[in-house]
């Protein structure tokens, strides 16, 4: 069964106008998706992992500063939020640039990157949403 999502688009000023797509999934109070256990935020590697709900790599704690991802989370395509009360910001790097920026994730959103980012940290906060 297909499920409806809604793109919205983030810009973000750095040396040329960057943007990164979220697409949002329906909400689900204290609940896994896709394979990522709730409270986790999953990271999915390629469309294939996400498609099979694989995550290869999870993390769940808040934290006061980035985490650097490691290789089974860097690079991620997909990132999934399961938590319900907690924002998280996703470091990446633009790659046609090498600027560095950051993208918040509300509570059971995913965010998809695709090959002109690599996330490369994440901080997952006490705060129910972006400001």
């Amino acid at each position: 069964m297909q499920t409806s999502r809604r793109v919205a688009a983030l810009g973000i000023a750095s040396a040329a106008m960057v943007t990164a797509a979220i697409a949002t999934a329906p909400s689900a109070a204290a609940d896994s998706y896709n394979g990522c256990v709730y409270p986790r935020v999953c990271f999915y590697p390629t469309v294939t992992q996400w498609n099979s709900g694989a995550p290869t790599a999870g993390y769940q704690d808040v934290t006061s500063s980035y985490q650097n991802l490691g290789p089974n989370s860097r690079g991620a395509d997909y990132v999934r939020n399961t938590r319900n009360d907690d924002r998280v910001y996703l470091r990446y790097t633009y790659n046609p640039t090498g600027a560095t920026g950051a993208l918040c994730v509300n509570p059971n959103i995913t965010a998809i990157f695709n090959s002109d980012f690599t996330v490369t940290g994440i901080m997952i906060q006490s705060a129910p949403t972006c400001p």
